[in-house]
C-alpha cells in the first residue's frame, strides 16, 4: 500500500484532547476551574444580597418559627454577620450547577472520550441530588430537629437560641443531607474507577438496611419511631438508585 492509500488522521483535535496532560497543565487547568468557580460565587453573592431581606425573613427564619424556637443576638455585629453568612450561602446555592461543571471539566481528561459527552447531563444529576438534600433538610430533617431541640428539658428553662448557633445548625444540616443525596453519583464515580462493583452493593443490601435504619435512629432527635422511617425511606431509596446507576455504569465501561 503506498503512502497515498493510508488512512489519514485529519482531525488533529483528537490527538489533542487525547494528548496527555503534564503535571503543570493539570495544576494550570485547576487554577482556571478554580477562577471560573470562584466568579460564578461572587455573582450568586450579589445575587442574594439584592434579595436578602427575603432571605432572612422569609426562608431562614421560617424553620425556627414553625418550631417554635426563640432566637436572640448576642454580638454588635450579629445581625450583619448573619446577613453576610446568608448571602455567601445563598451564593454557593445558586453557583451549584457551575461549581459542579467547573469539578467535571477537570475530571473529564480521564474520563474516555465517548463519556465526556454527557457532562452536562451529569451536572444537572449532581446539582438536583444536591438540591433534593438541601430541600429534604430544609421541610423534613430540620423542622424535627428544631423542634426537638426547643421543646426539650424543663418547661422553667426556657430554649432560647443564639442566632450563629441556629445558623450552625442550619448549615451542617442541610449540608450533610445534600452530600448524603450525592450517594448515587459517588457510586457511578467509583465504579468508573473500579473500586465499586453492583455485585458488592447487591450482596450487602440487608447489611445496608440495618446500617441505614442505625443512621436514621442517631440523625433524627426524640425517639419518635414515624421520624425515624421518614429519615429512612430516601436514603433505602438513594441505595436502590445508586445500585441501579453502579450498574448501567459497568455496562458502559
Amino acid at each position: 500500500m503506498s503512502p497515498k492509500d493510508q488512512p489519514e488522521n485529519n482531525n488533529p483535535s483528537d490527538e489533542e484532547e487525547e494528548k496527555e496532560m503534564t503535571f503543570l497543565e493539570h495544576l494550570e487547568e485547576l487554577r482556571w476551574r478554580i477562577i471560573w468557580s470562584l466568579i460564578g460565587l461572587v455573582i450568586g453573592t450579589i445575587i442574594c444580597f439584592i434579595f436578602i431581606d427575603f432571605l432572612v425573613d422569609v426562608v431562614l427564619l421560617r424553620p425556627a418559627r414553625n418550631s417554635g424556637a426563640h432566637l436572640q443576638n448576642l454580638k454588635p455585629f450579629g445581625q450583619l454577620f448573619l446577613y453576610f453568612q446568608v448571602a455567601m450561602i445563598g451564593g454557593v446555592i445558586l453557583s451549584l450547577p457551575n461549581i459542579f461543571y467547573q469539578l467535571w471539566k477537570f475530571i473529564a481528561p480521564a474520563l474516555k472520550k465517548n463519556e465526556r459527552k454527557y457532562i452536562s447531563a451529569i451536572v444537572i444529576f449532581t446539582t438536583f441530588c444536591f438540591l433534593c438534600g438541601i430541600v429534604f433538610a430544609y421541610y423534613v430533617m430540620l423542622p424535627l430537629t428544631l423542634k426537638f431541640a426547643a421543646q426539650f428539658g424543663s418547661s422553667t428553662i426556657a430554649n432560647q437560641f443564639a442566632i450563629d448557633e441556629y445558623m450552625n445548625i442550619i448549615i451542617s444540616v442541610m449540608l450533610g443531607a445534600g452530600l448524603i443525596f450525592e450517594l448515587p453519583m459517588v457510586s457511578f464515580f467509583l465504579t468508573k474507577l473500579g473500586i465499586l462493583k453492583p455485585q458488592f452493593m447487591t450482596k450487602y443490601r440487608r447489611h445496608a438496611i440495618v446500617v441505614i435504619m442505625i443512621a436514621a435512629a442517631f440523625l433524627t432527635p426524640g425517639t419518635d419511631p414515624v421520624s425515624q422511617i421518614i429519615l429512612a425511606i430516601p436514603l433505602l431509596l438513594l441505595y436502590e438508585i445508586s445500585i441501579l446507576i453502579s450498574k448501567l455504569s459497568v455496562k458502559k465501561t
